[in-house]
């Protein structure tokens, strides 16, 4: 538990996504996950039915004395809801350029709950993605940020060029609200394009995917792994974390984290 991985990101009752849930990932990955909350949600499988603000100078708090003390290998960031949140992340990552940063676009729950104010996405782009080591939205996400329609894996390789432009090191389009015989997640980085295939698994055990997803190549990062190898191995981690699902709730289950 050597590697560190600071998780700045909303909570989920419901165990499943959020903070909760990447706290699982990194830990069943080895890692040590240390956390900076910005929203308390009330959620289940069912959907999000309450959001709790965090005030900008408690975020600022977590982040400062977490990182001054037991620091951190990567940093991963989930739910930003709002402008204040973003600018407040940005600026408590003035002094750590250093640690790799790796942003999940959150925009939306799996429950169609918006977890990402309109006016946010601006000063997402602009104060947190070009500080950003990799990038990780889904499809929907994608079409946001790189202002365009998706609907092949070409138009995925498009869209993740399109966002390295905006400062990004790395971007990570996932497939999974593709029209496909397969699942395809696209990498664009400075070195090029790296298109990761997979077959579907039929499942309604998904809540978190993206969390788990973008933690799992936080923890790797940190203990050191080549990009496309943390990405191939934290693609197959949540893979095995859906086959082997609890089944739980009514809704959207969660994944076996600890798989």
């Amino acid at each position: 538990m050597q590697a560190k991985i600071l998780i700045i990101a909303g909570s989920d009752s419901g165990g499943g996504a959020g903070v909760q849930g990447d706290i699982k990932t990194v830990t069943a990955l080895g890692g040590y996950a240390a956390t900076a909350i910005t929203a308390l949600t009330a959620q289940n499988t069912l959907g999000v039915f309450g959001i709790h603000e965090i005030p900008d100078d408690f975020i600022a708090q977590q982040i400062e004395l977490v990182l001054s003390d037991i620091g951190a290998d990567a940093i991963k960031t989930g739910m930003l809801h709002r402008v204040g949140v973003i600018k407040t992340v940005a600026d408590s990552l003035k002094k750590f350029q250093h640690i790799p940063l790796i942003i999940d676009p959150v925009m939306v729950a799996k429950g169609g709950a918006a977890l990402l104010e309109l006016e946010a996405v601006e000063h997402l782009k602009n104060l947190l993605m070009p500080r950003a080591f990799l990038v990780t939205p889904n499809i929907p996400e994608a079409e946001i940020l790189a202002v365009m329609k998706i609907s092949d894996v070409a138009g995925m390789v498009t869209a993740a060029e399109k966002i390295m432009e905006l400062g990004p090191k790395n971007v990570l389009v996932k497939g999974g609200h593709l029209d496909s015989e397969k699942i395809y997640n696209v990498l664009a980085g400075r070195d090029g394009v790296k298109i990761f295939e997979k077959r579907w698994r039929e499942s309604r055990n998904t809540h978190g995917t993206g969390c788990a997803l973008a933690s799992a190549i936080a923890t790797f990062t940190a203990q050191k792994y080549p990009l496309v190898k943390a990405v191939k191995k934290a693609l197959d981690y949540v893979d095995k974390a859906i086959k082997t699902a609890p089944n739980i709730g009514k809704g959207h289950g969660p994944l076996n984290h600890m798989v």
